[in-house]
């Protein structure tokens, strides 16, 4: 397999996932395309406090991406280090306080994420996706009485926790322009990869970005959207793998994609086989069932396996 070069959209623990993969399928460089929404934790403390693209899913990907070796492990756990205690420090996580603090002395947040990336030998680049912190407003149902009624929910935390039923999702503001580098991280990308992740919150926003759409879509890249596990509790609690299908080409229809991933334990029947089918070829994509999540560990469940998936990735690949 000659060299490669991956494009990773997507956010939080399911793009930390994905970006390790891309290490095991031995891409020469990896471009992290982050969501910028999050306004919950250190993040949202810190986006408030000091008027700045929320630094966590950044800091997530970052650490992801440091070498390998004795250094690069230090750089990942220091990065994710949580500070304890009921202080005012309280639960903020060292790397979100580096790319604050290089962040100010550098004057933009690219500069320091590049910074950091040289620090820790990084296999890639961190990009935010657009250059300006973002807001995601939800329409649910189930919050009234009548439950056609639909509600305006705001906020990352609130859309991702909400008890009702997640139908679309917005930015604020809307369409906002988008990085320059990532139509060039897209456009150069031998492979590009979205999600998995909060589907609702890390993942469609990318494709509320017109431009992203149509670099997507302009690409010779391989398209690969990478299906959840399992649904989540809150905004996609009671999600078929079909209806993941649907609201992402709801949210995007022009969206074009070359595959579906999708994990071999969830054993559609045949009849749920051909809709799942019918559903990626309606944006012009084929489904793939392969074995790519990992057996628990202390207690973690529902999470990809890094190793599986660049496997799987790299089958795809070679198929296309």
């Amino acid at each position: 397999m000659n060299s490669l070069i991956f494009s990773s959209l997507g956010g939080g623990h399911g793009l930390y996932q994905t970006l390790r993969a891309t290490r095991f399928a031995g891409a020469t460089h990896t471009n992290a395309v982050v969501t910028v929404a999050d306004d919950g934790g250190s993040s949202g403390r810190l986006r408030r406090e000091m008027d700045i693209i929320p630094p966590g899913d950044l800091r997530m990907a970052l650490s992801a991406l440091a070498s390998d070796d004795e250094d690069g492990q230090l750089w990942r756990t220091a990065l994710q280090h949580r500070f304890g205690g009921n202080g005012a420090m309280a639960g903020h996580a060292l790397g979100n306080f580096l790319i604050v603090g290089l962040t100010k002395e550098c004057g933009d947040i690219q500069s320091a994420l590049d910074i950091i990336s040289k620090w820790t030998r990084s296999s890639g680049r961190v990009l935010p996706v657009c250059n300006q912190p973002l807001d995601i407003e939800a329409d649910v149902a189930g919050l009234d009485d009548d439950p056609r009624v639909l509600r305006s929910v705001r906020g990352q935390v609130a859309v991702a926790t909400t008890p009702g039923t997640v139908r679309r999702v917005r930015l604020l503001p809307e369409n906002p322009p988008v990085n320059p580098l990532v139509i060039d991280a897209i456009h150069n990308a031998d492979v590009v990869t979205i999600g998995p992740g909060s589907w609702f919150s890390s993942v469609i926003p990318h494709l509320c970005v017109r431009d992203v759409v149509k670099a997507l879509n302009e690409t010779d890249a391989m398209v690969v959207v990478l299906l959840n596990l399992s649904p989540e509790a809150g905004e996609t609690q009671g999600f078929t793998t079909e209806r993941h299908i649907h609201v992402l080409s709801q949210h995007a229809p022009e969206l074009k994609v070359d595959y579906f991933l999708a994990d071999n334990h969830i054993s559609p029947t045949e009849g749920e086989r051909r809709h799942l089918r019918r559903a990626a070829e309606s944006i012009g994509a084929r489904i793939s069932y392969q074995d790519v999540h990992a057996e628990p560990v202390d207690g973690v469940v529902n999470r990809h396996d890094p190793e599986k998936l660049a496997a799987a990735l790299l089958e795809l690949y070679r198929a296309r």
